[in-house]
């Protein structure tokens, strides 16, 4: 197939099943058929390719685009049009990629749901009751109802893995460090990743080969050779090494997700892998942690917006004081004031080192449980959220709820691990349960070769809701 059939297929899905799913925010329809006839026309003309060669991608919109409004799911930004590329679209536009659109998410990435966007809740294709995730549900969602093949997201802690999961299409977050975050819009700097979804393992290895290396415009951006992770993604890993932590077993488990994870442990034992109990002893501490940290960081990094130089600016107000509160009253939502408000409490004079000081101490110890544990395994094996996905306005009126389903993903952000998720089940109601897989900083390549001996040994991957 041409990519001009690819990409006139892709937008025909969306056509079809967006009005039911709201997975895209936009979609450059004029956009991606010139770029994807611009493909076809190197093709014909013997002019070498990049390796997505007219392949589709769909954007989280919390990614600037040169020209394409960046809303990150807000009135805030509502107008906002970037005047340039975040370094993983240019990669893209590279790498002969064609992008389709922006995809919804939870308001500046905020979220476990997709029911904190300003614009509207995605959907989960495989029950239209159901949410897809967050915060990168419409990412998710648009892979999962075959709109797409590819999309990129970011995961602070968990917003590629959860939706994943709960979409049923495989979730990948790299190390800290590993892909660059210029014009990536940022909630929590020291934990926001960019990654990214695909129907099947080699998907999301082709899109980390893209998108990952060094970048001197992000300072945490790591100067090291990106692997070839596609050219040894089917060899099996002999003597692989999976550890099972016993804090990733509690009370407040669903009983199917557990049952579905005992059993992916139970395909890797059957592939001859080692199976070992691990312990991360400061687990429990890690919902406390991550939140004390995230929405310190989030109070600092949206403070920009206040109708000055960034963001929604209110009409009606009498003085300056009055227009900067006004202004972010209107422009946020409440999940995202919640998050500033505990953020700006824990930074406060008489308060910073009780709350956040205590908390980055708390987070290296969470650090060093992982470095511990990857001295005797290769992966970490666990659920990737507690249960399977909630009905629509579930959990959106009870924050505590919501923060508690990153229980197992968050420590992976601290840690600064790669992470994934990929499809391991399905409960009796038809609904995805997901893996996840966690491995060593920059063993991306391990990572994603030890989900890939499980992948082909399931067909979990290869179901497909019926829209």
């Amino acid at each position: 197939m041409t990519s001009e059939e690819i990409t006139r297929a892709c937008l025909h899905a969306i056509d079809t099943h967006d009005s039911k799913v709201g997975a895209f925010l936009l979609v450059d329809r004029d956009g991606a058929l010139t770029q994807s006839v611009a493909v076809d026309r190197k093709r014909r003309n013997g002019e070498k390719l990049g390796r997505l060669a007219g392949l589709p991608v769909g954007l989280k919109d919390i990614l600037c685009v040169r020209g394409m409004p960046t809303t990150c799911g807000s009135k805030m930004l509502a107008t906002f049009v970037p005047p340039y590329d975040a370094h993983v679209v240019a990669r893209l536009r590279d790498e002969d990629g064609v992008i389709l659109g922006k995809t919804n998410m939870d308001e500046f990435g905020m979220g476990s749901t997709t029911e904190n966007s300003a614009f509207m809740s995605t959907r989960n294709p495989w029950d239209l009751g159901r949410v897809p995730g967050g915060s990168s549900g419409g990412s998710a969602a648009a892979v999962a109802a075959g709109m797409v093949p590819i999309t990129l997201g970011s995961d602070t802690g968990g917003s590629i893995r959860q939706p994943g999961s709960l979409c049923g299409v495989v979730g990948f977050k790299p190390s800290y460090g590993r892909v660059s975050r210029f014009g990536l819009v940022a909630y929590a700097s020291s934990l926001d990743q960019v990654g990214g979804f695909a129907r099947d393992v080699c998907g999301v290895a082709l899109m980390l080969e893209v998108i990952a290396g060094h970048d001197p415009r992000d300072s945490t951006s790591i100067d090291q050779a990106v692997p070839p992770y596609l050219r040894n993604l089917d060899e099996p890993l002999q003597g692989l090494r999976v550890g099972i932590a016993r804090e990733h077993f509690v009370t407040g488990l669903d009983s199917e997700v557990e049952a579905a994870v005992r059993e992916a442990i139970n395909v890797y034992r059957g592939l001859g892998a080692e199976i070992t109990e691990i312990g991360l002893p400061h687990a429990p501490y890690a919902i406390a942690t991550y939140y004390l940290i995230a929405c310190s960081e989030a109070s600092s990094n949206l403070a920009r917006y206040g109708g000055v130089h960034f963001g929604h600016r209110a009409k009606d107000h009498k003085r300056i004081v009055d227009m900067y509160a006004k202004s972010r009253s209107e422009g946020f939502g409440d999940e995202v004031r919640r998050r500033i408000m505990l953020g700006t409490y824990a930074l406060s004079a008489g308060y910073h080192e009780a709350y956040y000081v205590k908390a980055l101490k708390a987070r290296r110890l969470i650090h060093d449980d992982f470095l511990k544990a990857f001295e005797s395994v290769d992966v970490i094996v666990s659920p990737v959220v507690p249960f399977p996905a909630m009905k629509i306005g579930e959990m959106v009126a009870d924050p505590l709820a919501m923060y508690l389903a990153d229980i197992y993903t968050v420590s992976c952000n601290l840690a600064g691990l790669p992470g994934m998720s990929i499809p391991a089940g399905m409960t009796k109601s038809g609904l995805p349960i997901g893996l996840q897989l966690l491995a060593a900083p920059l063993q991306e390549e391990k990572l994603l070769r030890a989900a890939r001996m499980f992948e082909k040994s399931t067909d979990w991957h290869l179901r497909r809701p019926s829209l």
